[in-house]
């Protein structure tokens, strides 16, 4: 069992640096690409225009790219605050099943449910069911609501 998730976590980080090194690849040819077409325009306008409209074109050519990847930027970083805030709420989700398994909760309802009995429990535990589908209920409409 712990062999088995070792070896898929050795497969995920194996694949990780796979696609890091490939895109860092591409990045570096990406640049280099652009580097030389910037150079050609820059020959190509020096010549037509002279050097101030040369240098202004390459400048804009630049602030190009830098807005592109800006943009790339804030949407990555919306999207990952996104994903952020979904695995909250699994984790909020999850607490709840946590703390019904934990042995030592169950132990002190057992010891609760000793102390008072089981006759006098049932109607205790019928209000607090009756109480938590309410709250349930409650919490279930208040995030179908659409936010404005």
């Amino acid at each position: 069992m712990l062999g088995h998730m070792i070896d898929r976590l050795r497969e995920k980080a194996g694949s990780a640096v796979q696609l890091a090194s490939l895109a860092a690849a591409i990045a570096v040819a990406g640049l280099i690409t652009l580097a030389f077409l910037c150079a050609a325009i820059f020959i190509y306008v020096l010549q037509t225009y002279g050097p101030i409209q040369a240098c202004l074109t390459c400048a804009g050519i630049f602030l190009l790219a830098a807005a592109v990847a800006a943009s790339l930027l804030v949407a990555r970083r919306n999207r990952a605050e996104e994903e952020a805030r979904a695995r909250r709420a699994e984790a909020a989700k999850s607490a709840v099943h946590s703390a019904l398994a934990d042995p030592m909760l169950v132990a002190a309802a057992l010891q609760v449910i000793r102390a008072i009995g089981v006759k006098k429990l049932i109607p205790i535990l019928a209000v607090g069911g009756l109480a938590l589908g309410v709250l349930a209920s409650r919490r279930a409409s208040a995030d179908e609501a659409p936010a404005e």
